[in-house]
């Protein structure tokens, strides 16, 4: 079921990271950043404050979304009983005639 779950979870994160790491680098500093290129066209499609306020936003949706995601994915893979080493075993091939892999402690 975590499976499910985990893989629709993974495709957000991917997304929210790539959409957060554009939103924060168009955001207007002191020196203008990258949201200088957009020149006086940023201006005539945002106005004065609309372009800090629209991109604030956006900034504060997709970090929270980037957080929330960055949770359930650690607590997913951290709920699961299965450790790394049972994993590896099952899912690598023995060959035939030889011992299964020690279970040490």
């Amino acid at each position: 079921m975590t499976e499910l779950l985990q893989t629709p979870l993974v495709v957000l994160h991917v997304f929210a990271c790539a959409f957060l790491i554009l939103v924060v680098l168009l955001q207007p500093g002191k020196s203008g950043g990258m949201g200088a290129l957009g020149g006086a066209s940023a201006q005539q499609v945002f106005g004065g404050r609309g372009a800090g306020n629209l991109l604030s936003k956006l900034t504060w949706w997709t970090a929270a979304t980037f957080f929330l995601t960055s949770l359930t994915l650690a607590y997913l893979s951290s709920s699961t009983g299965d450790t790394l080493e049972k994993r590896s075993a099952e899912v690598t091939p023995q060959a035939p005639g030889t011992p299964p892999l020690s279970q040490e402690k």
